[in-house]
């Protein structure tokens, strides 16, 4: 991976990138995660696929990785100590400033974001077309979690701590998650199934929901317990959103139109 990390060329080695390298940029959040995952879980889930995308796919797509934006929007998550997040104009203007940054340093004009945060995903979708329009970029945002294929038997919705993202962290980090520090007393409820599709999942209203209210959470955690996660788990989740990169990746590369050449 070192040869193709961004942060570990020289000056003079950045001669490398072409117009048609991708630029990956991961972006995750900094945000309570439960008793059990840390603050920065999504940045380290951002960053981790990325390496692993650049890693299987970077000489057949000259990809490129780039330092990771570790602050996302977590107001959802904002009653909760050590919860970092910028608001949505910060963060549309710190994506079109990094990236407008690199399109002028560099000759690269093809961008794949990696988002690890959830509470990312309408701000990115709205800059997407500032980036093409302001950075002349191509560019497009990859979601890790929701690309993967892979089935997991679970109880009730996984939106956050849960056993599918624990999973993933066992898989990319295993000395970040303490499942010992889960009390023995907390318990999924049946009923935050049908709350969290109507504060959440209800594609027909948007809601301002936070992940203190009890209807939809407990202990912060929005998902089955996370006492049932596996590392194995979190490989498969991990290896099927691999395996679906390589189109994605094609499909970037053909939008002609919007490159530079």
């Amino acid at each position: 991976m070192t040869g193709r990390n961004f942060g570990q060329l020289t000056a003079l080695e950045t001669s490398r990138l072409t117009p048609e390298s991708i630029l990956c940029l991961p972006i995750g959040s900094f945000e309570q995660h439960g008793p059990h995952l840390p603050l920065h879980t999504d940045a380290v889930i951002a960053e981790q696929f990325s390496a692993r995308i650049v890693e299987r796919y970077g000489d057949d797509f000259d990809l490129w990785q780039l330092p990771t934006l570790p602050y996302g929007l977590s107001l959802e998550h904002s009653w909760s100590a050590g919860t970092i997040s910028l608001t949505t104009n910060t963060l549309s203007t710190l994506l079109r400033a990094v990236v407008a940054a690199y399109t002028r340093s560099v000759p690269a004009r093809n961008l794949l974001i990696v988002n690890g945060h959830g509470g990312n995903r309408g701000i990115l979708e709205a800059v997407l077309y500032e980036l093409r329009r302001d950075c002349g970029v191509n560019a497009c945002v990859l979601h890790p979690s929701s690309l993967s294929t892979a089935k997991i038997q679970t109880s009730l919705p996984e939106i956050h701590a849960g056993m599918r993202e624990t999973s993933v962290m066992l898989a990319l980090s295993p000395a970040d998650v303490h499942i010992d520090r889960i009390p023995e007393s907390f318990t999924e409820a049946d009923l935050r199934r049908e709350s969290i599709r109507d504060y959440i999942l209800d594609r027909g209203v948007t809601w301002p929901w936070t992940s203190r209210d009890a209807e939809i959470s407990s202990l912060g955690i929005m998902g089955s317990d996370p006492r049932g996660a596996t590392s194995e788990i979190g490989e498969a989740i991990i290896e099927s959103a691999l395996n679906y990169c390589p189109p994605v990746l094609e499909r970037l590369l053909k939008q002609e139109e919007f490159r530079s050449t």
